[in-house]
């Protein structure tokens, strides 16, 4: 079974009283929207995550979206007029593939995963179901009068349920919804434009901590709730890459010239240590690897500069608030001797990641023997990032 989410941070969440929009607030070491995307992509059996944001948002919010997504990002669509437009937007860029859609809030960013699997399962199962918090106190309905407001009657607390995110929908009542929200009358949540088309919605169990910030007061205890537990902030990528020797090739290891009878076969200069680098610092922030954004099917990348690739990517690592901590590098290869480029390799990749030589390492390792390895270099990467 496939399950894909919509996040809808589509809104401008006006009602904090800032002139910032709720979703970009920050919350610990993260904004409420990353949070709210990295708590969907969590689940292991969610396959991908889409975002809606408004339509000025949108090239910001797709950097932070595919970092949060951790690997599992599927687009981003700008936001309309109203909730169900800006749903059904980024309903639009969900695979036609998928056996069920989650819609959660981006305003809730403390969603669990055992919530996320219950709405899974409960749409799989009846084809809409939505996540409920039960109500605790005694509920009294309330009557305004000239001298005040007085207690009208008491309201069984059995029958009444706080609704939450995410709400679940199988493909056949999605379809269904999809039409609906195109109608001129406005719903509050998915559930209830289900609930007006017939079907049966199952509520299913959230959690109490499951809380939608809207209000200040909602964003200082979220605040305060994640006082004694902030999320780490470091991340490891791992890079790899190996190219054969080959005539009439310039040699380029690090973004450094290299004096050589030959260099390394590739569709760009074939430096294999910045590609390595590329993909480790990439793959720590969750932004994939390095064919993805200069993929060697493309001819405007033939014969490139590494080192300029290296920069443009991490570009995208530093717009996701990441800084390298450290990177330790090994090049394996006979031919040339790595020690004596150590600091002109150093220096040439901490100036492309906006750091300084001391943060860096790279060691030369021979093949020892191994003849498969003897006509190629081969580089291996760890990237540690902080924020």
């Amino acid at each position: 079974m496939i399950v894909d989410v919509v996040v809808a941070a589509g809104g401008q969440g006006r009602r904090l009283g800032g002139a910032t929009a709720k979703q970009w607030l920050p919350l610990g070491d993260r904004t409420i929207f990353e949070r709210s995307v990295a708590a969907c992509a969590v689940s292991s059996r969610v396959r991908g995550v889409v975002v809606v944001v408004p339509a000025d948002d949108v090239k910001d919010a797709e950097v932070l979206a595919r970092a949060a997504a951790g690997g599992k990002f599927l687009g981003i669509a700008a936001g309309g007029a109203r909730r169900q437009d800006s749903v059904a937007a980024g309903l639009a860029l969900v695979p036609p593939d998928a056996d069920v859609v989650l819609i959660h809030d981006a305003a809730r960013p403390f969603v669990d995963v055992p919530t996320i699997e219950r709405v899974i399962d409960g749409a799989r199962t009846c084809g809409a179901a939505i996540a409920v918090a039960s109500v605790h106190d005694t509920v009294k309905r309330v009557e305004a009068r000239d001298d005040g407001r007085w207690i009208a009657g008491t309201i069984a607390r059995e029958s009444l349920a706080l609704a939450q995110t995410p709400q679940g929908f199988r493909r056949d009542v999605l379809s269904q919804l999809m039409t609906a929200m195109t109608a001129p009358t406005e719903a509050t949540d998915e559930a209830s434009l289900a609930e007006r088309l017939g079907h049966r919605v199952l509520a299913v169990e959230g959690h109490p901590d499951n809380v939608k910030i809207t209000t200040e007061a909602d964003l200082a205890r979220a605040r305060r709730a994640l006082g004694g537990s902030p999320l780490p902030t470091t991340r490891i990528g791992l890079g790899y890459d190996s190219h054969r020797f080959a005539d009439g090739r310039n040699l380029v290891i690090g973004g450094v010239p290299v004096p050589n009878e030959r260099g390394l076969a590739g569709h760009s200069d074939g430096d294999a240590v910045c590609h390595a680098v590329t993909d480790a610092v990439l793959g720590a922030a969750g932004l994939g690897d390095i064919g993805r954004w200069f993929p060697d099917t493309d001819p405007a990348w033939k014969d490139a500069d590494s080192l300029q690739l290296l920069r443009d990517a991490f570009a995208r690592v530093r717009d996701a608030g990441w800084s390298v901590g450290n990177l330790d590098i090994v090049v394996i290869c006979h031919r040339p001797k790595i020690g004596r480029l150590a600091d002109a390799i150093r220096t040439s990749l901490a100036m492309a990641l906006d750091t300084t030589p001391d943060r860096i390492s790279i060691k030369g390792k021979t093949p020892e023997g191994t003849t498969a390895l003897e006509d190629a270099l081969i580089v291996h990467a760890v990237a540690l990032l902080t924020r």
